[in-house]
């Protein structure tokens, strides 16, 4: 690690680049809270995704502002119908914003340091793999390790101190009234399922996603089943085939929808996912369904509302490759096999309905008032 860790003394604007996906900003928020309240002057710019942009305009939270970096290798894939600046521009932008401190967050460092290093900040601080160019303090990346404290750690360099290691999501004013509008307000308690995710190899079969649903209304819980517009059959298979009605909500919300969905839910059961960790970072309980690495990385650091369930499969399905060769040296960093099926087969609906009850029968979830603007963020007060 690069010498000196200690506060930066006249901190005016800071740049911090995350520019990838809605899972992987949850993970990032204690950081940011923990930048903010050791620097509550600073103004705070992300350097993120279209939809950080969209999502994050007057939102309450760490995040002053968003400043759009274009796609690119290693940094973020195109969004869809996007006409995006080059890069040489948007350097030049960023130089005029006179950054103090350009921090990354954003991986092993061998794209984004590059680009972190060209944005004429004052001083750099981030994550770096070995192969990846230095910055002024940095923090070696090594693959296993909580997401959430891999964070912590970064900005630990800059004498930014954890004020809390549990993701919030606060709720926008109108977060609450689209979920009403699309889904109505809950009648019986209400639980959320979300059977999709972009990796087939984090998705629990549809049809356990079906058993537990017919438990859950077997007992008198409503059910919804969520997913994105690509997810549609997905969730209306699952819809389908449950034994009583569930109420299926593809591509009918916005992610501040989706929050404040899930902010009234006694209970989030999805794959290891962006929407599972949204509905942890809202307050509401979930059950996750993770294959083993990403069990390491990505489940919730605490257990009081939360029950992580692990698959530990370690064989590709199809062909026996070591799945974990191509995250883990000591296994020979072999690439993956390519074969894109489940990993976690072998979660039984049993654990599932046994984690999702024993929530449903302890948690006292926080709800958020009517004007959805209930806070969680842990550096509020100062806000």
């Amino acid at each position: 690690m690069a010498a000196g860790t200690g506060r930066i003394e006249g901190l005016r604007r800071i740049a911090v680049l995350r520019a990838n996906a809605l899972g992987d900003f949850v993970f990032a928020l204690p950081a940011l809270d923990a930048v903010k309240a050791a620097y509550p002057g600073a103004e705070l710019v992300l350097l993120g995704a279209p939809w950080h942009q969209r999502w994050l305009r007057g939102r309450p939270g760490p995040v002053d502002r968003v400043l759009v970096v274009p796609p690119g290798e290693g940094i973020r894939p195109a969004a869809p119908g996007e006409r995006s600046t080059g890069m040489a521009e948007f350097l030049e932008r960023a130089r005029r914003e006179h950054f103090d401190l350009a921090l990354q967050l954003h991986g092993g460092g061998a794209t984004s340091n590059p680009l972190v290093n060209r944005l004429g900040a004052s001083l750099t601080a981030g994550l770096r793999t070995p192969d990846a160019e230095p910055l002024d303090r940095w923090v070696r990346y090594v693959y296993f390790q909580p997401e959430i404290f891999r964070y912590l750690e970064v900005v630990a360099l800059v004498g930014a101190g954890p004020v809390g290691i549990v993701p919030r999501v606060r709720l926008a004013p109108d977060d609450i009234a689209e979920a009403h509008a699309v889904a109505g307000p809950p009648g019986p308690p209400r639980v959320a399922l979300h059977p999709g995710a972009k990796d087939p190899r984090r998705r629990w079969p549809a049809e356990r996603f079906t058993e537990v649903a017919d438990a859950l209304t077997g007992r008198g819980y409503e059910v919804v089943v969520t997913g994105d517009t690509g997810e549609h059959d997905l969730v209306e298979q699952l819809a389908v085939a449950a034994r009583r009605p569930v109420r299926p909500l593809a591509g009918t919300l916005s992610l501040g929808g989706l929050a404040g969905l899930y902010a009234e839910c006694a209970a989030v059961v999805a794959n290891d996912t962006g929407p599972l960790h949204l509905a942890s970072a809202v307050g509401t309980p979930t059950v996750g369904i993770y294959w083993v690495s990403n069990f390491i990385n990505c489940a919730p650091p605490v257990r009081s509302g939360h029950r992580p369930v692990a698959s530990w499969t370690l064989a590709c399905p199809v062909c026996g490759a070591d799945n974990l060769a191509e995250l883990y040296p000591a296994r020979g960093n072999a690439p993956g096999c390519g074969h894109r099926v489940s990993f976690v087969t072998d979660v039984p609906v049993s654990e599932v309905l046994e984690a999702v009850f024993d929530l449903l029968d302890t948690s006292r979830p926080t709800r958020p008032d009517r004007t959805g603007l209930t806070d969680r963020s842990p550096h509020a007060a100062g806000r």
